[in-house]
């Protein structure tokens, strides 16, 4: 049984997937792991594949969610999108990536293009 906070995890999520399919974006895969890192969404955006990471706080006190994404935290989805890259074009260049971020704060979604680089 999921708890409260596993639950909005998942909901945040969904709302997250469904602005950026909204947006014409086609999902690919949900919560990619690799050694402690995490990718909660990733898409296609034409021929770009688009890793999205998902923050979401009930208030924007304290930089609000997107600034809640440290460069830790950067580093372990780059490395992740580095290895599930690793794994589904073994052979194969591969495509052109970007980082995105979704920001949840209360009701209000932000979604930010190219936020890190990796």
């Amino acid at each position: 049984m999921p708890s409260p906070t596993q639950r909005q995890g998942a909901d945040s999520e969904r709302q997250a997937q469904t602005l950026l399919c909204g947006r014409g974006l086609q999902l690919v895969a949900r919560n990619v792991r690799w050694r402690g890192g995490e990718i909660d969404l990733i898409l296609r955006d034409g021929e770009r594949l688009v890793f999205v990471e998902v923050r979401q706080r009930s208030r924007a006190d304290w930089g609000g969610a997107a600034a809640s994404i440290g460069s830790a935290k950067q580093r372990r989805v780059i490395l992740t999108a580095q290895w599930w890259l690793s794994r589904h074009f073994r052979n194969q260049d591969w495509p052109e990536c970007r980082f995105d971020v979704v920001a949840i704060d209360g009701a209000r979604l932000q979604w930010l293009q190219d936020a890190f680089s990796g």
